[in-house]
């Protein structure tokens, strides 16, 4: 017997890159006290900032913005200590939730004061959280200012799928925007995954992206598919 389905269109992977600089930033309630420090540097009232919220909730691009702005140096949470003599200020990205170079973080930190220049890190938990064992640096911590992230709120997780979209000169309608919200995990990582996963079922199968082609892809990653394969 004959298959009559019309052959999938391979679509070619143009890396499509979610953008980090100050203009792609879509600020809402969950993340405004987060942008605000960012924005005020080098304004800030303690030399040490942290960062704390959920996977996806915005603090890598928000480090990025700072360390555009700030010319920082990133510097590794295992291999602190090797940016010893090195001047600031300094950006330490996803800290807290493995090994700490804590003999490294408590000089940086000291060097931080000394020096007046900064030191901003991001984590997914807040510093008392870290498994920190040195009572010195546990106590350099405290000193540090630490601003929460809240997870996506609708209106920041809505404009960030209209420009996903947007980025990929796609036009997509409120009710999809709508639907993506409410079904989807409140995360900007997440959104990202989605419209690259709508974008490509789309262009395989030649059709626009419709509410009910990501309804059948949010059934799909419910139910634990690893594939798209509708």
């Amino acid at each position: 017997m004959t298959s009559t389905t019309s052959p999938r269109q391979l679509p070619l992977d143009l890396g499509h890159e979610p953008g980090y600089s100050r203009d792609d930033l879509i600020v809402s309630s969950s993340n405004m006290a987060a942008v605000d420090i960012v924005d005020r540097w080098p304004e800030w009232i303690a030399p040490v900032v942290v960062l704390a919220g959920p996977t996806g909730s915005g603090k890598t691009h928000l480090a990025a913005i700072w360390k555009a702005e700030a010319n920082a140096l990133v510097v590794d949470p295992r291999r602190i200590g090797a940016a010893a003599g090195e001047a600031g200020p300094f950006l330490i990205d996803d800290i807290g939730d493995g090994r700490i170079d804590e003999a490294g973080l408590f000089h940086l930190i000291n060097n931080v004061r000394q020096s007046g220049s900064s030191l901003l890190m991001t984590s997914r938990k807040w510093p008392a959280n870290w498994q920190v064992t040195l009572p010195d640096l546990a106590s350099r911590l405290k000193a540090a200012t630490t601003v929460e992230i809240g997870e996506p709120d609708d209106m920041l997780l809505s404009g960030v799928l209209y420009k996903l979209f947007a980025d990929r000169q796609i036009a997509v309608e409120p009710s999809l925007i709508g639907f993506l919200v409410s079904h989807i995990e409140r995360s900007l990582s997440t959104a990202n995954r989605i419209v690259e996963r709508l974008d490509r079922a789309a262009l395989e199968r030649k059709s626009k992206i419709t509410r009910a082609l990501a309804a059948s892809l949010v059934t799909a990653i419910d139910e634990g598919q690893t594939a798209f394969d509708l």
